[in-house]
């Protein structure tokens, strides 16, 4: 059952924030959804975390701090039953305090109580959110009734409704994610084309290298190896939190630009997962796209290599306070380290390198790094 909460936050004045909750979630659980409404408007990193506050109902002149084991907490057998709204009875509307955990001395000695008190409720003990495992599996093995199976069927179906209902609410934003990442012209980093170009240099030396192959090598170096990493880790770029929930909805969106990306086309039927029959309707607009991106760059005004070194140069200027330049030297050799043998070999043979002398400067660093032999 679904529930408010009238919220008030310990020493941050008498305005109150309605939290939305279930009477089956737990403390913790609790914490987190009112943790995520009151500071929704600070980086996660700036938040409290659940375990630096408490959580005290008011249900009348005396209050009562929740936890999610104490003494109240239901036994049955070795199992323990974590807390909820619902055990504590906790009503529609009810106010409840947050406060931040305040590191004295005297609360030190009263976390140590209370963290002796939880260790003693567990001694021993299991503990379960809703239902013990024992019992989901013993569920499992009787499956198979009709009964049993209508009802799975209709679980099914409810989940695909909801499915498409945030789909629908997300597809505006899946939409503009896609047209700003694969909209090629000006705002495209000279870096890409630059490499972009490499790699058609690099066909035309290969025989039968094809179309579909460049494709391929496009995708692994860029869209997967970089936007399919971000797309499933937001908090590298961003101070966020990532959720299950949200991570399980990042994960179809990733797939489905990963999808995308492929020139193999996707044969459809009723068993395949729900995740690929989600944007069925959407994935060949979506595989356009990156088709019109890869095209669009070829066709751009080349990069010099003098314009190469000079944005490159612009690039380390503007993030000198804020990159480590020896750690990076040195995580740019752990790589060339690993294909040592083949850049020695590959520098030994491209004029350029030889002008530059690159293969008696990498045999250097390599000396120095880690003693390797070479032919100094």
């Amino acid at each position: 059952m679904t529930g408010t909460l009238q919220v008030l936050v310990h020493g941050e004045g008498p305005d109150v924030t309605p939290v939305k909750v279930l009477n089956c979630d737990t403390v913790s659980q609790v914490k987190e959804k009112i943790i995520e409404a009151v500071y929704r408007n600070l980086p996660y990193s700036q938040r409290p975390k659940v375990d630096s506050v408490t959580l005290e109902w008011r249900p009348g002149s005396t209050g009562q701090i929740l936890s999610d084991l104490d003494l109240t907490s239901q036994k049955e057998g070795r199992w323990r039953r974590i807390n909820t709204l619902a055990h504590y009875n906790v009503r529609d509307n009810a106010t409840l305090v947050l406060s931040r955990v305040i590191h004295t001395q005297q609360n030190y000695d009263q976390n140590q109580d209370n963290q002796e008190e939880r260790n003693s409720l567990l001694d021993d003990d299991k503990v379960f959110h809703l239902v013990r495992p024992d019992e989901l599996d013993e569920m499992k093995s009787k499956r198979g009734s009709m009964k049993d199976k209508s009802m799975t069927k209709a679980i099914t179906e409810i989940y695909l409704t909801r499915l498409l209902s945030v789909k629908g609410t997300l597809q505006q934003f899946v939409d503009d994610f896609f047209r700003s990442v694969l909209c090629s012209g000006a705002v495209v980093p000279p870096a890409i084309k630059y490499f972009f170009d490499f790699l058609d240099e690099q066909a035309l030396k290969h025989d039968n290298v094809d179309e579909e192959t460049i494709h391929i090598w496009k995708t692994n170096s860029l869209p997967l190896r970089f936007w399919v990493n971000i797309l499933k880790n937001p908090h590298f770029i961003f101070d966020v939190h990532v959720t299950e929930v949200v991570d399980a909805s990042l994960s179809v969106i990733a797939q489905t630009f990963m999808d995308a990306c492929t020139k193999s086309e996707h044969k459809l039927s009723r068993d395949s997962p729900s995740n690929k029959l989600l944007y069925a309707k959407e994935i060949s607009t979506y595989k356009k796209m990156v088709d019109d991106y890869y095209k669009g760059i070829r066709q751009m005004v080349s990069v010099s290599d003098q314009d190469m070194n000079t944005h490159l140069a612009e690039v380390s200027r503007t993030h000198t306070d804020k990159l480590n330049i020896q750690v990076a030297l040195y995580q740019l050799y752990q790589y060339a380290s690993k294909y040592y043998d083949g850049i020695i070999q590959s520098l030994d043979e491209d004029p350029a390198a030889q002008s530059k002398q690159l293969t008696l400067r990498l045999q250097q660093i390599a000396a120095a790094l880690e003693n390797k032999v070479t032919d100094l």
